[in-house]
């Protein structure tokens, strides 16, 4: 059996605990550990986020056609049934309940109203009539397709939610003029 050196059965001086470094880097760790989970969530959540954005703008892009040469009037479109073309041309995680459907007429693309729109609500649920107007032949049509997408709260208080109950309001918009159909 083999002696142990004397250094290694000496218990530790306060001196010798000074200059000891075991252990450091887990206590290191543990100091950053909180933060970083917190800034990887965060990254994720913001992902998602821009992912859920920039299929909606896809899907109203999409969807506008429909509108602007006139298929959906030929066809006396609802906006229920518009709003079931829409979810179509959406990702499976997005909650076609969630989505609203707004589109208005205008005269001239200066008279396009461009502005946010405020979401009301009752009971946690949004109350707002949207209109469904998809214009006629030349004129200026507003496309807005919003979402209201669950947002969780992440370490450190972190949410993109800008809506109630933890919710984020994501719009597209598409302004452009319809098409002149031959009949």
């Amino acid at each position: 059996m083999k002696q142990r050196a004397h250094h290694e059965l000496a218990k530790p001086s306060l001196a010798g605990l000074k200059s000891d470094h075991r252990g450091a880097a887990l206590v290191e760790f543990g100091f950053i550990v909180i933060p970083l989970i917190a800034i990887v969530l965060a990254i994720v959540q913001v992902s998602i986020t821009l992912f859920t954005q920039q299929t909606l703008e896809t899907a109203t892009e999409k969807s506008a056609r429909l509108v602007m040469t006139g298929q959906n009037r030929a066809g006396n479109t609802t906006q229920a049934q518009f709003k079931t073309v829409v979810c179509g041309k959406l990702p499976s995680f997005v909650k076609c309940s969630d989505v609203m459907v707004d589109i208005a007429a205008f005269p001239t693309m200066a008279a396009a109203d461009t502005s946010t729109p405020t979401i009301t609500y009752n009971n946690g649920v949004p109350s707002n009539s949207w209109s469904y107007d998809p214009g006629d032949d030349g004129e200026v049509v507003r496309l807005r397709i919003m979402y209201l997408a669950s947002s969780a709260a992440g370490p450190l208080n972190f949410t993109v939610a800008n809506q109630p109950n933890g919710k984020r309001l994501m719009i597209a918009t598409l302004i452009f003029k319809n098409e002149t159909t031959s009949t």
